[in-house]
């Protein structure tokens, strides 16, 4: 490339689910609160240091509403309610719940930092069963519950906010013996970061060194708004609700009601969206046109499908920077895709890494970017991820991170940060396209929101209600229903559906089931109809297979080692976060860290990271592999034992039978295992059902996944020229 900067968009993606019950008005999860306090204003504020790194925040309207709604209206969310509560004053089953959730942090990070928190954890147990906490909860006095109180709360604020504070650094250093004004202290220092929050993107945007986005109202996912039927384009075998669902008028709306929100608090309309997920098709694309949009942004897996061609090798190597690095247009929209990679190392890879070494390494790709690329134009080289979620995984809440990256950015004139509308008017509206593709960032189709039989209930349930809404409107037209269609517009939201299904998994899965079943419930009270009955049945089922993170893209021959050899011998693979499978909400510490598989025509292969490597754990650790479905098998791993392999067992008449002994195994940093499909009697398009078990001294300390088990298909030799068709 010539002398001329390489341009880097950074687009930070702001959003929680609705939380909000529509028969109490109190939020049912403190999600918004907590991450309001910790992750909303320190990521614009932290740009005040760097005054020559300029970013794209993109801002959910429900989430601006909720954290208006704490900050203006007084709303109080659950947990919350229990916090101001005198100890001596809760009830048993509120100091149950107070017991069972004020651990909702993640543990390393949030907890250990603070000593007394973590010894309330120990006193609580890492793992119990619901049964258990009754009987825990008479071993914590009012003064541990006070602290747990206390402490819950302030882990939550960010340490920018924390270490500028006097009072909050007092009670840091008491650590312990909380008072009731203390608590009160810590309460009012959340929602003065709250309040701060809005004029704070205010004050930054106005000065441009931040561009401002939105996505569509209730963050819903638009192409399945427009016609459900259009899931069919990427998967076209795919299972569908009983009733399609096709209303391009709530798409329109959900778009044009962002826009207005937008306009009502900062007093413009935005050039840009980041549409929900990533969903993108070619209506929707067109609606966003017609109602001002200028630009938005998707995954670069949209863009390889809409070119009909792969843009990275089989390996994961980026084999044509100069087409993912510029914008391209379609409806006279500009779109921006975002490198999947390199933005999945910020949200899920570099927190385990030391700061300088995650910051050292990031800046070297952005080189071998810039070193790949002509000098004949200007390329803009998009990461995009949600802006919150990563960094409680991060130590020091990413804050050495971003600094250090934004730091070596800022020093380095090779590299030149913009806002997305910036680059646009400047240098590249994009060239058109001559299709797009339908589909979002998730594997570029929309099997995480439509598909699975909780899915398709959902999907139905919701057409039916708005089918009785739409009959009673036209026969009622006099009647003021706006609050049912609000209702039915919060129902059309995306993250129900992302807690349905199997793909993800959360201890509070319960609470989005009955928050989208009483939005469909408020439309019926709304218009004085009685209650389906349907309604007041969890549409979760019990029995779940579990789906990864990222499916399986291609074959793999990973070097059965105990080492990450090379990033991307597991690229092609999939891969499942245990630890992030209910984000804050996961309650248990994960002895696993992650879990990959993958196959080829002949084997399938497993690994597992650990949250340490498996040479310095000192407990006599046996790793199990259950295959349950289509034949019983059991392959047994002991540290002990090594270099002794896998032994792998069959259940024959409800007897283990000794198979033989997998020797294609590792245990080092990270556990690897080849399976040959032959040994486990599978052959071609059979289902394999297994799950992965953590013994400790003879006793289960973790199952993985945690409910249900993972699905492999074993392929056809013709998998990976299948993929792109």
């Amino acid at each position: 490339m010539s002398n001329r900067p390489l341009n880097i968009a950074f687009l930070w993606h702001m959003h929680q689910p609705y939380y909000k019950d529509p028969f109490t008005g109190v939020y049912r999860l403190p999600w918004v609160r907590l991450h309001g306090t910790k992750d909303y204003l320190d990521m614009v504020k932290i740009l005040n240091e760097f005054p020559d790194i300029r970013q794209t925040f993109n801002l959910v309207p429900s989430l601006l509403e909720q954290l208006r709604d704490y900050t203006e209206n007084g709303a109080e969310d659950r947990y919350l309610e229990l916090t101001r509560k005198d100890p001596s004053d809760l009830t048993e089953q509120e100091r149950i719940f107070v017991i069972e959730n004020f651990f909702l942090a993640n543990w390393d990070n949030m907890i250990k930092p603070f000593p007394r928190y973590y010894e309330l954890l120990v006193k609580r147990g890492f793992r119990f069963t619901k049964g258990d906490l009754a009987r825990i909860s008479r071993y914590f006095t009012d003064y541990d519950i006070r602290d747990l109180q206390v402490l819950f709360n302030l882990s939550w604020i960010d340490p920018m906010f924390r270490d500028g504070d006097p009072l909050m650094k007092d009670l840091i250093k008491k650590g312990r013996g909380f008072t009731e004004e203390e608590k009160q202290l810590v309460i009012n220092k959340q929602f003065e970061v709250l309040k701060d929050i809005i004029p704070e993107y205010k004050k930054m945007a106005s000065t441009g060194q931040i561009e401002l986005s939105v996505t569509p109202f209730y963050h819903p996912i638009l192409p399945l708004l427009w016609d459900t039927d259009s899931a069919r384009i990427a998967m076209p075998h795919v299972n569908m609700p009983q009733k399609r669902y096709a209303h391009p008028e709530d798409a329109v709306k959900q778009i044009r009601m962002a826009l207005d929100y937008f306009e009502e608090i900062f007093g413009y309309r935005p050039s840009g969206m980041w549409p929900s997920e990533g969903s993108v098709s070619e209506d929707v694309v067109k609606a966003m046109h017609a109602e001002g949009i200028k630009w938005i942004a998707t995954d670069e897996e949209v863009l390889a499908r809409s070119l009909q061609r792969p843009l990275r090798s089989p390996e994961g190597y980026l084999t044509d920077a100069q087409c993912l690095y510029r914008p391209h247009r379609f409806s006279d929209v500009s779109i921006i895709f975002r490198d999947h990679k390199l933005s999945d190392l910020i949200g899920f890879v570099y927190s385990g890494w030391k700061a300088e070494k995650a910051t050292e390494d990031f800046i070297g790709k952005l080189i071998q970017a810039r070193n790949a690329l002509p000098g004949d134009r200007e390329y803009l080289v998009p990461i995009i991820l949600d802006g919150e979620n990563a960094w409680e995984y991060y130590k020091n809440d990413g804050h050495d991170f971003l600094r250090g990256l934004y730091q070596a950015l800022s020093n380095d004139d090779r590299f030149k940060t913009v806002t997305i509308s910036d680059f646009i008017k400047e240098h590249d509206a994009g060239e058109y396209l001559p299709g797009l593709h339908t589909g979002s960032w998730i594997n570029a189709n929309f099997g995480i929101w439509i598909g699975h039989e909780e899915d398709n209930l959902a999907w139905d349930y919701l057409a039916q209600t708005r089918e009785d809404l739409d009959a009673f409107a036209k026969t009622n037209p006099d009647i003021d229903i706006s609050d049912a269609w609000t209702a039915v517009y919060a129902a059309e939201g995306s993250d129900w559906n992302w807690w349905y299904g199997d793909e993800h998994t959360t201890e509070t899965q319960e609470d989005f089931d009955e928050l989208f079943r009483s939005y469909l419930m408020q439309v019926y009270k709304v218009i004085g109809k009685d209650i389906p009955p349907h309604l007041h049945v969890p549409i979760l089922l019990e029995d779940r297979k579990v789906m990864p993170v990222t499916q399986s893209r291609g074959f793999i021959y990973p070097k059965i080692d105990g080492f990450v050899t090379s990033y991307f011998e597991w690229y092609q693979g999939a891969y499942f976060d245990v630890k992030r499978s209910g984000g804050s909400m996961h309650k248990s510490e994960s002895f696993v860290s992650a879990l990959y598989y993958g196959f080829n025509k002949d084997n399938l292969y497993i690994r597992i990271d650990p949250a340490m490597p498996f040479t310095e754990i000192q407990e006599h650790i046996v790793i199990h592999i259950n295959v349950v479905h289509p034949f019983n098998f059991k392959l047994v791993f002991d540290m002990r034992k090594t270099p002794v392999g896998a032994v792998l067992y069959e259940r024959v008449f409800e007897e283990s039978v000794m198979v033989k002994t997998l020797d294609n195994t590792a245990a080092q940093d990270i556990f690897e295992i080849e399976i040959p499909f032959s040994d486990i009697k599978t052959k071609e398009n059979d289902e394999i059902h297994f799950s992965v078990e953590i013994m400790r001294d003879g006793d289960e300390i973790e199952r993985c996944p945690w409910r249900g088990h993972v699905t492999v298909t074993v392929p056809t030799p013709y998998y990976e020229t299948l993929m792109w068709y």
